[in-house]
């Protein structure tokens, strides 16, 4: 069973809600609506990476993004016997920037969809919305607010990172249950608790994920910290201030 289950079946057994919508999910309009947002947003990202990104960072992407899609393979258990797995945008904003990571998270989504039929074609920007760029915009915006703070992102990088990694999964359910209500698919009183219900638990194991991923990197290859672009320009200041 999968979601349209859970959202207009009440009395049926629990079932696991998801963030993947299938194209019977939500209406036309609102799809085609998440579409257009989406096609602009990722224009926006493809100019601003293309501007800021470090070249050194490019194959990274292509690494990140190969990660994310294999550990996205491993679910965990949660709640009520649901399962969850990693969304992984605020890993990949806080690795190659915010833009390039929305970049990679709509490749994986996409990938996701077109070759393994996880999630619709006709809801696939909506799809993307949710977790490419709410999920990573967002999420990022979050973890640079409580870097600044936590005194700072080389203080406050892991405890930033799991907060803002669960706030991307509940984020992500959020606008995915607006969708439903907008759609006509659920009302807001059943939809609302079934999602959220679920994914606050699923964004504890988010959190954990992406500060272990974030802690174990900044021991094991510190240097991938300093290529997101508004690292690499500090990194530059500080190079310049020590030379004059």
């Amino acid at each position: 069973m999968d979601l349209l289950s859970v959202v207009t079946a009440p009395l049926q057994a629990p079932v696991m809600p998801a963030m993947h919508a299938a194209d019977r999910f939500l209406s036309v309009p609102v799809s085609l609506v998440f579409w257009l947002i989406t096609a602009a947003v990722l224009a926006v990202a493809v100019r601003n990476t293309n501007r800021t990104l470090d070249e050194r960072s490019i194959p990274l992407m292509g690494v990140m993004a190969a990660f994310i899609f294999a550990a996205q393979m491993f679910n965990f258990q949660v709640a009520g016997g649901t399962s969850g797995h990693l969304l992984g945008g605020v890993l990949a904003a806080i690795l190659l920037g915010p833009w390039a990571g929305t970049l990679v998270m709509a490749c994986v989504v996409a990938v996701q969809a077109l070759v393994f039929s996880d999630g619709g074609l006709v809801v696939m920007g909506a799809n993307i919305f949710n977790m490419g760029i709410v999920g990573t915009l967002g999420g990022f915006a979050v973890y640079r607010t409580l870097c600044t703070l936590f005194g700072g992102e080389d203080r406050g990088r892991i405890p930033a990172a799991a907060i803002a990694g669960w706030f991307s999964v509940v984020a992500g359910a959020t606008m995915m249950s607006l969708e439903l209500i907008v759609s006509g698919t659920s009302p807001a009183e059943l939809v609302l608790p079934a999602m959220l219900g679920v994914h606050v638990f699923i964004g504890i194991g988010e959190a954990l994920i992406t500060a272990a991923a974030v802690g174990f990197i900044s021991v094991a290859r510190p240097d991938l910290l300093d290529l997101r672009p508004d690292r690499a320009a500090r990194r530059e200041r500080l190079l310049q201030q020590a030379a004059a």
